[in-house]
């Protein structure tokens, strides 16, 4: 039996090196709730969590209070003290109870249920891919530009590129004009063989993503994220094959629930994008995966802006399912600075597992 004997939670700033826009925030400053489990035995596991408030309804300050802190308040001893003394290898039932306990706070979910997986692997000694059952060894990934004009956007391209990044994600969604003049732009000074995606965050109609894809066909969209409001699911259901197959479901994309209703016949989309910050961990994530490995939808893994940690963990998970296609875990590129190190490698925009147990990753200083 190996008990947890700590728990510390840390709200931490991360920093940013380039404020981005998408189409509903600017993104300044980050900001991730830091989860520390310490085992009896030595063993430290990491977890860590920033939502999305727009998107699934919890602030930064309610996943902290969940956790058991609020701000600089000293840790509450409910509900999260239970957990002191229970063993480890208990993963599956204490992941359980996780889940029932904050069914509000899927963020704070992901941050406990990615320390406990951390701690439990590195006491079986293996990685967390292994665990889960390795299917993928590496896969590039893409690289974000938000909205912004033309030229900013070609120049922003060219820097990514020059470090080796072949996938470029564009942020679209505030401007249909301006967003048609980007994407052929950005298409004849990358040439062919860069793939290019994009992400509306809601801000088309349908009568706008019927233009945006006419006239960029040319362009050779390799997906086309969230284009049209959450509540606007028929207008998913009823898009021609050709423009379905290319979209990937974000923010209508919560949970396993979601995910049936999308899959449901007519299909809304033929992607999945799955979030841990959003479907609250690893667990409620794989049910996801189950559902689009039933369904024939392809996985696409995301992230908001995150610690190391959690974009191992979004990592290691999406290399243990077969139908994942696509990964767009560029969370942690862009911070000023972190608490952790390791975690994955990254070369020419392709990422792999690091070696290590857990999660591989090392404390740089919470500080």
């Amino acid at each position: 039996m190996t008990k947890i004997k700590n728990i510390e939670v840390h709200r931490v700033d991360l920093q940013l090196t380039r404020p981005y826009t998408i189409a509903f925030k600017t993104v300044d400053h980050v900001e991730n709730a830091v989860v520390k489990l310490i085992l009896d035995n030595g063993i430290v596991g990491w977890g860590a969590g920033n939502p999305s408030e727009q998107v699934v309804g919890e602030s930064l300050d309610q996943a902290l209070k969940a956790l058991g802190i609020a701000c600089n308040l000293p840790v509450h001893k409910d509900p999260w003290q239970r957990l002191l003394g229970r063993d480890i290898h208990d993963l599956a039932i204490l992941c359980k109870e996780i889940q029932a306990h904050l069914p509000k706070n899927p963020a704070a979910r992901t941050a406990l249920e990615i320390a406990l997986h951390d701690a439990y692997c590195q006491c079986l000694k293996i990685p967390l891919v292994q665990y889960l059952g390795q299917k993928i060894e590496s896969m590039p990934t893409s690289v974000t530009i938000g909205i912004k004009g033309v030229t900013e956007t070609l120049a922003e391209a060219d820097e990514y590129l020059a470090l080796g990044f072949r996938i470029l994600k564009v942020k679209l969604g505030n401007d249909l004009e301006e967003d048609i003049e980007r994407m052929v732009r950005l298409r004849e000074q990358v040439g062919e063989h860069i793939l290019i995606r994009v992400d509306a965050n809601q801000g088309y109609e349908v009568a706008g993503l019927h233009r945006f894809y006419q006239e960029t066909k040319n362009c050779r969209l390799e997906l086309i994220e969230q284009p049209l409001p959450v509540a606007d699911l028929e207008g998913l259901r009823g898009l021609p094959s050709d423009i379905k197959a290319l979209i990937a479901a974000d923010e209508s994309l919560i949970g396993p629930g979601h995910a049936r209703l999308l899959a449901k016949s007519p299909g809304a989309c033929g992607i999945f994008n799955i979030k841990l910050m959003k479907c609250g961990g690893i667990t409620k994530a794989l049910d996801i995966a189950e559902v689009a490995e039933k369904s024939g939808i392809h996985l696409m893994w995301g992230c908001n802006d995150e610690s190391i940690i959690s974009i191992a963990a979004a990592l290691h998970t999406a290399f243990a399912c077969a139908r994942t296609r696509y990964i767009d875990l560029d969370g942690s590129f862009d911070l000023a600075r972190d608490v952790v190190s390791g975690g994955f490698d990254l070369k020419d925009g392709v990422m792999s597992i690091k070696t290590g147990f857990g999660l591989g990753v090392l404390e740089t200083g919470l500080v």
